[in-house]
């Protein structure tokens, strides 16, 4: 399976997962501080990365479900709906805690939300290794990659919508 949606010949999605994680990641680290008797500001900050992964998490889902569509059934087919649900939980989660935050004078985190943000960057782990396992499996199948593939991109494109080649 090839991406549909791909810059230069790499697919976009594995590298807009990449931004959410990063994000829940320093939300915790930020609501960690907070919790831990930091300033308040570091609550604040932690609920706003959070705002900012969800948003980066929407557009990796869209881009998701475009490579969705020409997954064929069996084994990658179940990997790859595994990996959307997975990412998908963590999201909600994170969601629900924003959503708790929301309209709190002082968004800062307490224990509980900090405990549910753990557990859905555990579930987020397990998402990484499942994006591993896909990219293991389509670079067996791809176009080669490095430096022989500039000379195959026509001048001046950047972004392509493709209808990948069968296996």
């Amino acid at each position: 399976m090839q991406s549909r949606l791909r810059v230069q010949g790499h697919p976009i999605q594995p590298m807009l997962v990449t931004f959410p994680f990063g994000l829940f990641v320093c939300a915790v680290v930020f609501d960690l501080a907070d919790v831990a008797g930091g300033p308040a500001f570091l609550g604040e900050v932690g609920y706003w990365t959070a705002v900012a992964a969800l948003v980066a998490a929407g557009l990796a889902t869209v881009a998701g479900l475009v490579d969705l569509w020409d997954v064929r059934a069996g084994r990658t087919s179940r990997t790859v709906l595994t990996f959307n649900l997975v990412n998908a939980v963590m999201a909600a989660l994170f969601l629900l805690s924003c959503l708790i935050r929301a309209n709190a004078p002082q968004r800062g985190a307490n224990g509980a939300l900090l405990a549910a943000e753990l557990v859905a960057l555990a579930v987020g782990a397990v998402g990484v290794a499942l994006g591993a396992r896909l990219m293991q499996q389509f670079e067996r199948v791809t176009e080669p990659s490095g430096f022989e593939t500039f000379g195959d991109v026509p001048a001046g494109s950047t972004v392509e919508i493709a209808r990948p080649r069968p296996f």
